[in-house]
Formats: structure tokens, sequence, C-alpha cells
């Protein structure tokens, strides 16, 4: 292997690191990733692989420190914008909410085979074992909104309980327990029907926490049958069909960008 003196570099390859106290700026990985034209771990193996270029050299660093201006290319081609997306999904039971699945599972992803959508992230998750309202987007800006834990708008949820709840239980759930250290509640929590041996409940929370529901009804003692998210602030799963998507409309986007915080 050719070995090139120190502070020098191989032809066409521009791995040069930041100079020492320049301005921190974006790796490129994550450029391509903000951009929507990918993942940031898609974006990684991409550049790894040679396919990547700013201003006309390759670049294996996914971490190579980006200046705005530079002119990045992906297998020669220029790297432009795409319109933004936003995408529902009624999410089926047994997907789980990947791009890649190292186990070898089926992935969202499925629902859309055939689509020629552009790249799309999923906007939070779902659970493998969870059905329901799942949003995509290539817009990172929009997504970090409804995503956040704290100023994200509210998220509905119907669920299937292997009990029958009394009004005390659906008390308990909104004031909340310890569970591993943080405390979970439900916003609101109240009974939609009930048989002689199981209930459903709706169930809605105002922050985001993982597997936030299964882990507060287990810390009370209760089973979780089935968990459906039916609606993301002001957007309601409504009728679309198991594992169906469609596109948001104009106005549901804008509503769901301003329904966080300020709208409580």
């Amino acid at each position: 292997m050719k070995r090139f003196p120190r502070g020098t570099r191989a032809a066409g390859d521009d791995t040069k690191p930041r100079s020492p106290g320049a301005a921190p700026r974006h790796g490129l990985a994550r450029v391509l990733s903000k951009q929507g034209v990918c993942s940031r771990t898609e974006a990684a193996r991409w550049i790894q692989a040679g396919r990547v270029r700013v201003d006309g050299r390759i670049v294996r660093d996914p971490e190579f420190a980006i200046i705005p201006g530079r002119r990045i290319t992906v297998d020669e081609q220029a790297l432009d914008a795409p319109p933004r997306i936003y995408v529902m999904l009624n999410k089926p039971r047994g997907l789980v909410t990947t791009t890649r699945d190292e186990r070898g599972r089926d992935t969202v992803y499925r629902c859309f085979d055939g689509s020629e959508l552009p790249w799309l992230a999923p906007v939070g998750r779902l659970d493998k074992a969870s059905e329901g309202l799942l949003l995509f987007t290539n817009d990172p800006a929009w997504a970090a909104g409804i995503t956040d834990p704290d100023r994200g708008p509210e998220k509905t949820y119907h669920v299937q309980i292997d009990t029958v709840p009394d009004a005390a239980l659906l008390q308990s759930l909104e004031q909340g327990t310890l569970a591993d250290g943080e405390h979970l509640r439900a916003s609101t929590a109240r009974l939609l029907r009930s048989g002689q041996r199981n209930a459903w409940l709706e169930i809605v929370l105002d922050e985001g926490r993982n597997r936030q529901i299964r882990r507060l009804l287990v810390a009370f003692g209760i089973d979780v049958l089935r968990l459906v998210r039916v609606g993301i602030g002001p957007l309601p799963l409504g009728e679309l069909p198991k594992g169906q998507w469609r596109l948001l409309e104009a106005d549901e986007v804008e509503a769901l960008a301003h329904s966080g915080e300020f709208e409580r």
C-alpha cells in the first residue's frame, strides 16, 4: 500500500481535518441527513464507500466539516434539496420502526414498497407490538418540533388492558408513579368501553418518554393487550386502512407545527 508523508493526502481523497480554532461546522453525514436525502447512518455508508464528493474531491470521513457554500455531490450528481414531504401511515402490528433491522425483521418501510417516495424518516416511533398513526418526513426541523418531549403536541392512544378499571385507577394513572427512576403519568385517562375481563382506555400523553404507556400500566400491575395511537395533536388517524399511507395536506402540516406547548 502506498504511504503518503504526514500532512499530505491522496489526490481526490479530501480528508483534511478542520484547523485548530476554526468555528464548528456540521459534519458531512449530518449535512446529507439534514438535506433530507437519506438517514445519517446511510449517509455515513455512502461517504465511506467513496460515493460523496465535496468540491470535486472524494471525502471518506462522515464527520468532515462542511463550510456553507461547498458543492456536495453523491454519485457525481449535485445535491439538491428535495421537496419537503409529510406522510402519515397506519402502522400495522409486528413491524419495527427503523430503516433496517439487524435481526432481519420486517420494518415499517415495507408499507412504502413501490411508492417511489423519496427517503423519509419516521417522526418518533411505535414499538413492534404497537399500531396506529406514525408520521414520516424529510423535513428534520418540522420532525424535531413534533418529537420534542416537552414542547411537542399531545399524542392520543386507545389501549386495551387485561382488567376493568375503576375511577380510582384512572385517577392514579393521571397522578402517575415512579418507574425506573422516572415519574410516569397520563395527561388524561378515561374508560372507552369494557367487558367482563378487559377494557379499552383512551390515554393522552403530553410528554414523550420511551414506552411510556406500557411502563406506566405495568407499574400498576396491568398488562397491555393492544395499543393503538389514534391521534397526534390535531391530526386524527381517521379511517386510514391498516398498512396504508397518505400525504398530509398543507393545513395539516401547519396545524401540527403549531400544536405544541403554546397550544396547551
